[in-house]
């Protein structure tokens, strides 16, 4: 029974990341931004706008803002659940953005 306030509270953590990382999807689908790609989230967390395929400066800085409280919340979740469940999170929430928006993504050029 003690294992049940943990997975309701893993279930609200990957709840919380995934809408974001939903959002973050979609700004970098808006700035035409291959974010999984290596290198390309530390570019713009630096905001380094080159990575952009377009520009929109409003979105870029919106995205750069989420990234930012992405991490923050990360860490929040890990302290919460601990490492090895956020780190699980993160890769569940990665993997569903992956499928949801693989298509979208090989759409984009590579910057």
């Amino acid at each position: 029974m003690t294992d049940r306030p943990d997975q309701l509270q893993i279930a609200w953590w990957a709840s919380n990341l995934g809408e974001l990382d939903r959002e973050i999807a979609r700004l970098a689908l808006l700035c035409r931004i291959r974010i999984l790609d290596p290198g390309v989230l530390e570019r713009a967390l630096q905001r380094d706008e080159s990575v952009c395929g377009t520009q929109n400066p409003i979105a870029f800085a919106k995205l750069h803002d989420l990234l930012l409280m992405h991490y923050a919340i990360q860490k929040r979740a890990a302290k919460a659940v601990g490492a090895v469940q956020a780190a699980q999170i993160e890769d569940h929430v990665i993997d569903a953005l992956r499928k949801r928006f693989a298509a979208q993504i090989e759409d984009l050029p590579r910057s």
